[in-house]
């Protein structure tokens, strides 16, 4: 991928830097951009849908720069989704072998509802284990695969995970929690709705926010009543 570091910006990297939060203390503490639009990596790695090895992904997978890891990611989604069932499982095997260098949202909202989503949504357990691992990637990657079994029509993992993921501290998990009941609920209201009346009121104020975007104004004032006066579901 030299293709990518002659295309680098400085000032794009640094706008980076500042958009993915690596600073000190951050989520994504560390890690080095070089400052390639998500367009372009798309377009470098299309020659290579075909070609590329499993030797080559996890070589991309290791490198210290995000895009470069990206574009190994682009890869390995296009052998996901060009594999028949059967052959789906090494290239999520794979992804998880090397879970370490997924490590910031972009990368796992790109890559888990295929590569994992399309092999464990029917073997749930790992899922369920990545959601109680305690790294807050393993933990997104539970919740966003669970997006392969939503547009299939099949939310019940979806809502498993996501009571999983309830009372989770992180920001970001609040949001992808809040994103997938939203999904779950733009094809079935009323089991959103079941949801939220059981855990509206103790859910985070951003999961429940996420949830009920699509909601009419009145039907949102409700649930956020749910969330300020819990002990009256009236309100």
């Amino acid at each position: 991928m030299g293709q990518l570091e002659a295309l680098a910006s400085g000032e794009r990297a640094r706008a980076s830097l500042r958009f993915f939060k690596t600073g000190p203390g951050d989520y994504g503490e560390g890690d080095k951009f070089l400052g390639v639009a998500v367009p372009v990596c798309r377009r470098m790695v299309r020659p290579y849908h075909a070609s590329a090895t499993r030797e080559t992904i996890v070589h991309l997978l290791n490198s210290p720069w995000h895009e470069v890891r990206f574009s190994g990611l682009l890869l390995l989604i296009e052998k996901s989704e060009r594999a028949d069932d059967a052959g789906r499982a090494p290239w999520a095997s794979l992804y998880l072998e090397n879970s370490a260098a997924i490590n910031n949202w972009d990368l796992v909202d790109v890559s888990a509802p295929q590569v994992l989503g399309s092999v464990f949504c029917d073997k749930p357990l790992v899922l369920r284990q990545l959601a109680c691992s305690g790294n807050l990637w393993e933990q997104r990657m539970a919740i966003l695969a669970t997006w392969f079994d939503i547009r299939r029509g099949r939310f019940s993992l979806a809502l498993s995970v996501s009571r999983q993921l309830l009372d989770h501290p992180h920001d970001l998990i609040h949001k992808a929690v809040g994103w997938m009941l939203r999904e779950v609920g733009k094809r079935d209201e009323p089991t959103l709705c079941a949801f939220l009346d059981q855990h509206a009121a103790s859910m985070p104020r951003t999961t429940l926010r996420y949830a009920i975007e699509r909601f009419p104004t009145s039907r949102r004032r409700h649930y956020l009543g749910l969330k300020q006066h819990p002990g009256n579901p009236l309100l």
